[in-house]
C-alpha cells in the first residue's frame, strides 16, 4: 500500500495545483456565476469525469504517448484556445443583444466539462508528474493507479467547489439587465485573457 508519507507529499503536491488559478477554475467560476451550482453541476461532472479519466489513462501507462510526442501537447495548446475564444464569443454575444431579445448563453453541460478538461494542457501536465511521482514501479499499478485517482478525485471536488460556489456568491447578486451585460463582457474577457495566457505562457 502507499505509505503515509507519500500521502502527505501527494497532498502537498496536488492542493496546489488544483486550486491554483488557472483555465478549469476559472471557467467553473464563471459557470457558477451565471448558471449557479444547480445549473453547473452538469458541467462540474463532466469536469471531474475527465479528471478521473486522465487519471486512468496515465496512471495505467498510455500517458507515455503524450510524453513521447511533445507536438501533441501544442494539438492540446491550441485546441484549449480555441474552446475558450468560442466560450468568450458566446459571452460576447449575450452581452451585445439588445434590450429584451438579450439571448442567454448556452448552459454548460456534460460534454463541455469533458472538453475543458481534455483539452487544458495544465491538467495533462500535472497528472502526469502526479504518477511519475507517486507510482511505485516495483508494486502493482492497478491498484496504486485507482487509489491515487480516488484520492485525487477528493483533492479536485474540494479545491474546485470554492471555485463553483464563489463564482455564484459573489457574481450571482448582480442579475439586473445591466449588470449580466457586464458580467457577460468580463467573462468573455476572462476566456480571451486565459486563452492567451494558454497560448503565451
Amino acid at each position: 500500500m502507499i505509505s503515509a508519507e507519500v500521502w502527505l507529499l501527494f497532498v502537498g503536491y496536488t492542493v496546489p495545483m488544483v486550486f491554483s488559478p488557472g483555465p478549469g477554475n476559472t471557467v467553473l467560476a464563471t459557470a457558477g456565476g451565471r448558471f449557479g451550482i444547480r445549473g453547473s453541476l452538469p458541467f462540474w461532472l463532466g469536469f471531474e469525469g475527465a479528471n478521473v479519466a486522465l487519471c486512468l489513462v496515465y496512471g495505467l501507462g498510455l500517458g507515455r504517448v503524450l510524453h513521447d510526442r511533445p507536438e501533441l501537447h501544442q494539438v492540446l495548446r491550441w485546441g484549449s484556445v480555441a474552446y475558450l475564444l468560442y466560450l468568450a464569443w458566446g459571452f460576447f454575444r449575450s452581452s451585445a443583444t439588445p434590450g429584451g431579445a438579450r439571448e442567454e448563453p448556452a448552459r454548460l453541460g456534460f460534454g463541455d466539462g469533458l472538453l475543458v478538461v481534455a483539452l487544458n494542457p495544465k491538467i495533462h501536465s500535472m497528472i502526469v508528474v502526479m504518477f511519475s511521482q507517486f507510482l511505485d514501479p516495483a508494486r502493482a499499478m492497478l491498484p496504486q493507479t485507482a487509489l491515487l485517482t480516488a484520492a485525487f478525485l477528493v483533492v479536485c471536488v474540494v479545491c474546485h467547489f470554492p471555485w463553483l460556489y464563489g463564482g455564484k456568491l459573489i457574481l450571482g447578486r448582480f442579475r439586473s439587465e445591466r449588470a449580466m451585460r457586464i458580467q457577460g463582457w468580463t467573462f468573455g474577457t476572462c476566456m480571451l485573457l486565459v486563452a492567451a495566457y494558454v497560448a503565451f505562457v
